[in-house]
């Protein structure tokens, strides 16, 4: 056995790894990726950047406590409800891997933890239900009107049946934000992208709060309208069907966001300039997680003037809204946003994002800005 597979004990007993996840011989009843957790070296600066610490305070409401309840998990500790709190309230914003000095994800630590709990029979009320909503009515929301009600019928009678690209609308601009859905489609249509006949919801809230064989039967739902399209690449509005696409769904596909395929095309829009100044949230699904940061304030400053947040980009604070603590945790969730608000600049018009959630989020915690999506801007810029 090699030296780096070793542990102690408290007695100092050189323990192999596999010893450590057992329970006195017992079946392994927890697993997940033992090299990140012990790559972790408990030094806390993840402490100091977690934003559910900074509102709840606690140990175990910090990424270095959520490891550390995930080893005691690995090495014998039997799973109970008792662990929800900590586990089921990360909004797997990713600012602690990005700090990470040892390069670990906590996040993916704490999606596949949920994903153990689970498979144990451990979930929140609020797990249970958003489970059940998605995979019952397609949406996260639980909603049975007609997913397209923003489209009109003859729009939807000239919808082109094949296409090399397919808006992926998302649940909360489907049932939330009708009007940025129909903006955003204005403008995709134009480069014929069609829509999906029947779009179920992404399968992100299922991945992040640990249901991940509910979410491939969604995913496979979606997939088979993308491939009977003949699509190549699908394009997002929100930062978590985002994420979901281009790293949970098959390779096969492109994934590219809005502003992405905004800024691509902004000689084509003929965009005016508006004698207007915003800021910028980046969203952590679109940021953080996957790097785009450019092609949204590509596209703001050619529309109006942009006046940088405290905290941008790797370093932006999260919205709150993410990883299944809005429904779960609510009060935690706009704490979070009202701490974002924070570093909102004076004298700004909007607070514009490229994420429905995020826009919710932020719109709710009470801030005297309005929040928009950047479409919304666009929108603007084109009338």
């Amino acid at each position: 056995m090699k030296n780096e597979g070793k542990k102690e004990n408290e007695q100092g007993k050189e323990l192999d790894e596999t010893e450590i996840s057992q329970k006195k011989g017992e079946k392994q009843l927890f697993e997940v990726d033992r090299r990140s957790v012990y790559r972790c070296v408990q030094c806390g600066t993840c402490r100091s950047v977690c934003p559910v610490f900074d509102v709840v305070g606690w140990e175990s409401a910090n990424t270095r406590g959520r490891m550390l309840i995930i080893k005691s998990l690995l090495e014998g500790m039997h799973p109970s409800e008792d662990v929800l709190p900590s586990l089921a309230s990360c909004t797997t914003c990713g600012i602690c891997a990005s700090r990470c000095p040892a390069g670990v994800n906590p996040p993916e630590v704490v999606e596949a933890a949920r994903t153990q709990l689970v498979k144990c029979g451990i979930t929140t009320d609020a797990q249970e239900k958003l489970k059940s909503a998605v995979m019952t009515y397609g949406n996260s929301f639980g909603e049975t009107t007609d997913r397209k009600q923003w489209l009109s019928e003859e729009e939807l009678s000239k919808l082109p049946q094949k296409s090399d690209y397919v808006y992926f609308v998302g649940c909360l601009d489907s049932y939330r934000y009708p009007e940025s859905a129909k903006k955003a489609f204005g403008v995709l249509r134009r480069f014929g992208v069609t829509l999906l006949p029947d779009e179920q919801c992404c399968a992100s809230p299922l991945l992040r709060t640990g249901f991940k064989e509910e979410a491939e039967e969604v995913m496979e739902r979606n997939l088979e309208q993308i491939r009977k399209i003949g699509a190549h690449t699908v394009i997002t509005s929100c930062a978590g069907c985002y994420t979901t696409f281009k790293n949970n769904y098959p390779e096969e596909l492109k994934v590219i966001s809005l502003p992405e395929f905004l800024a691509e095309h902004l000689e084509e829009l003929n965009l005016k300039k508006l004698d207007l100044t915003v800021t910028y949230h980046d969203p952590c699904h679109l940021g953080r997680h996957n790097k785009v940061y450019d092609a949204p304030r590509k596209v703001i400053q050619a529309i109006c003037t942009l006046k940088e947040m405290k905290n941008i980009k790797e370093n932006a604070l999260c919205c709150g809204g993410g990883g299944g603590v809005r429904r779960g945790y609510p009060d935690v969730s706009l704490e979070l946003a009202r701490n974002r608000l924070k570093d909102v600049p004076e004298g700004v018009d909007y607070i514009v994002t490229s994420c429905p959630l995020c826009v919710r989020n932020l719109s709710d915690a009470g801030g005297n800005i309005e929040v928009i999506d950047i479409v919304e801007l666009v929108a603007m810029a084109m009338e």
